[in-house]
């Protein structure tokens, strides 16, 4: 079997009963994994709630290590959309002319960093530089700064061993609180003092808030963005086709970023807390117990996708489920793996 192939392992559970089961420190999750249930229950925040106690919605639960609320991810309707609209413009800069020229003279400088050396690991020699490099560009901070964010690693709340560990946790946390007092006594133009600057519901944003943006815009953009560009690498250094066809057929490109992005799944699944006693896939769940909706299940879906287990380049119409939230979307996946 080739590297970049990955097994479906949701197959027979989601065709005989199209739930998994799963226990997470002591707080068990109901996995969805049809693409319908998924799709149904992300929008239906009423019986499905992200605005739990901070932390919990994600698998596995962060509740130990962190009391600061993800935003506008760890909230419902309507003030997700009232959050979501003072970071939506600010993440949807990576579309300009001119953010996308400055991005493509990172990665090629980073591509060509790669050859010189004739031989790369390629997650943390190449993906992590990469990925740290062009966050510099999205907060509008001195390149300099990507330094001190590959020195992390690969993920920011986990340590090799660990798959939660918050002293770790705690080097983020601190480093964006002196940040934001940074920007608070001398105001800039990052993402920080825009931040800052910002109005919610007729009053500036708190630190807390601006924290829990940074917070979101470092932890979930940064293994997404990593395993996304490691896995297309993967792909594309066994098929070597696919360059060519790329080369040949340049208009393709958009659609093949959509479907390493089905296919790889860079982020397998998001919870949700359940608000009332309620039915999945008839099977019973309780309130104030845990769902997750599988987007590696939901996205090899065969009802959904025809020949799901295969990377078809120019697949139409993709309805696919890869990310918690259009805004990082947008960037954290595509802008990096595309150029």
């Amino acid at each position: 079997m080739k590297k970049s192939e990955l097994p479906d392992p949701f197959g027979a559970a989601r065709s005989e009963k199209g739930y998994g089961e799963i226990n997470d420190q002591n707080d068990p999750v109901t996995m969805l994994l049809r693409h319908k249930d998924v799709r149904k229950s992300a929008y239906n925040y009423q019986t499905f709630t992200s605005a739990a106690v901070p932390g919990r919605i994600v698998v596995p639960s962060e509740v130990n290590i962190r009391n600061t609320r993800q935003i506008p991810f760890e909230v419902d309707p309507p003030v997700h959309g009232a959050y979501r609209a003072i970071v939506e413009p600010w993440f949807k800069r990576p579309l300009q002319p001119e953010y996308q020229e400055k991005l493509t003279a990172q990665i090629s400088a980073n591509v060509a960093e790669a050859l010189q050396k004739g031989t790369v690991e390629v997650i943390e020699g190449f993906a992590l530089p990469l990925q740290s490099r062009a966050l510099t560009l999205l907060l509008h901070t001195p390149f300099a700064e990507s330094e001190t964010w590959i020195s992390w690693g690969t993920h920011v709340f986990r340590s090799e061993g660990e798959a939660l560990d918050g002293d770790k946790a705690n080097i983020l946390y601190e480093y964006i609180d002196r940040q934001i007092d940074r920007a608070i006594e001398k105001p800039g133009d990052d993402m920080y003092s825009v931040l800052l600057a910002s109005e919610f519901e007729g009053r500036k944003l708190t630190k807390e808030e601006v924290k829990g943006v940074m917070v979101l815009t470092f932890a979930g953009g940064r293994d997404t963005v990593i395993n996304a560009v490691t896995n297309s690498i993967a792909y594309l250094a066994e098929h070597p086709e696919a360059l060519e066809r790329f080369r040949k057929e340049p208009e393709i490109i958009g659609k093949a970023m959509e479907e390493f992005i089905r296919y790889f799944s860079p982020l397998t699944q998001m919870g949700r807390v359940v608000t009332e006693d309620t039915q999945v896939c008839e099977h019973a769940v309780k309130a104030d117990s845990r769902i997750s909706l599988c987007w590696a299940s939901a996205n090899r879906d065969a009802g959904v996708f025809e020949n799901p287990n295969e990377i078809v380049l120019d697949r139409k119409m993709n309805p696919m489920w890869a990310s918690v939230s259009a805004i990082t979307t947008a960037w954290v996946q595509r802008m990096p793996a595309r150029s």
